[in-house]
């Protein structure tokens, strides 16, 4: 089969490597769609792990082969997949932390080599710790719909993080592709959403997927207006989903006491930023961070995103085919006007 192996950093290579083989207790999927995340774009151009690997996790596509101790599953199943589940039964379980479980952290979505999600290729094998995470897509939605299935889940988890009331003002900073996600989410839950972005086309967007106002990033004096929009109070929380650290200060600055700033996308190690940490203590200004999905929220997510309450199909602007996976996450990685998500596909 066809496939873009990571063989360093920016180097992606198409390949031709062999059709996974499954055990008794797992599936064979042939891709259909795999989201282009953020995550894999840091992976691939800081080389924060180690070749080779097959990047792609926000997969979806048909079952062609069943185990035979597969129950519950047919071949011909258009299916959303799920590349981490939690053992549910470990100390971090208990305690909901699943992303710090251990057989979380086991990658059970592969196309070969070190585990890594496997949708840059034509055929994934799902391991049987997995399964839980298998979602069938109805006969009525797309592919990309069931791809996108594990985006919604992991800003649902950040979501559910946040202590708020319903009127509550939430700053969504960024409104690309995971902000619109934010907003939306946000506002189904009763929230006074407000959007910033540095390009008007975003905004725009922000606003037709929940935001009651939308702000210019690059306005100097955004805390000002923030202080104005709250009438003094200042916001409730802030949703840091772009990667910069000047940003994670700022939103420290128009939170109100015992508000909380979340981080969502801060997922490259070894950066440090000074805070000032009486702000923590003596405002009681929370800073939180939510990382990846959370496996008991996928039936809610199914019922979001397929009902369309959640409806994804506006947020994919480009598509490419397999063979042209770098293009793909090079036009990914850059905030355009126009370009939301991206998405790989294998099908004509």
């Amino acid at each position: 089969m066809r496939a873009i192996v990571y063989h360093g950093v920016n180097d992606l290579r198409l390949e031709v490597v062999p059709v996974p083989r499954i055990q008794s207790g797992e599936l064979l999927v042939r891709v259909a769609a795999c989201g282009v995340c953020p995550t894999d774009i840091k992976k691939i151009r800081h080389g924060s792990v180690s070749p080779p690997r097959i990047f792609g996790h926000e997969t979806s596509g048909t079952i062609v082969k069943l185990g035979a101790r597969v129950r519950g599953f047919q071949v011909g199943d258009r299916v959303g997949l799920n590349h981490h589940v939690p053992c549910q039964k470990c100390h971090f379980c208990r305690h909901r932390a699943f992303a710090q479980c251990a057989t979380y952290l086991r990658t059970g979505v592969t196309a070969g080599f070190e585990p890594a999600g496997g949708g840059y290729a034509e055929y994934v094998r799902v391991m049987p710790f997995c399964l839980p995470g298998v979602v069938p897509i109805p006969d009525g939605n797309s592919f990309f719909e069931g791809a996108l299935l594990e985006p919604v889940n992991t800003v649902l988890k950040a979501v559910r993080l946040l202590p708020l009331q319903p009127n509550d003002t939430v700053v969504v900073i960024g409104q690309g592709p995971i902000g619109l996600l934010f907003n939306r989410i946000l506002a189904l839950a009763g929230m006074r959403v407000i959007g910033s972005d540095l390009l008007e086309a975003r905004r725009t967007l922000g606003r037709r997927f929940g935001a009651r106002q939308t702000i210019d990033g690059a306005n100097a004096n955004l805390p000002a207006t923030l202080q104005q929009l709250t009438r003094g109070r200042g916001a409730d929380a802030v949703v840091v989903t772009v990667p910069l650290d000047a940003v994670v200060v700022e939103s420290q600055t128009v939170i109100r006491g015992g508000g909380s700033v979340l981080l969502f996308a801060h997922t490259l190690r070894g950066h440090e930023t000074p805070l000032d940490l009486a702000r923590i203590c003596v405002d009681e200004k929370a800073l939180l961070g939510s990382y990846s999905s959370d496996f008991t929220l996928q039936a809610e997510v199914a019922r979001l995103v397929f009902s369309r309450q959640m409806d994804v199909r506006s947020l994919v602007t480009h598509t490419f085919p397999l063979d042209a996976t770098p293009d793909a996450i090079e036009l990914a990685a850059q905030a355009k006007p126009g370009v939301l998500k991206v998405m790989v596909t294998t099908e004509a």
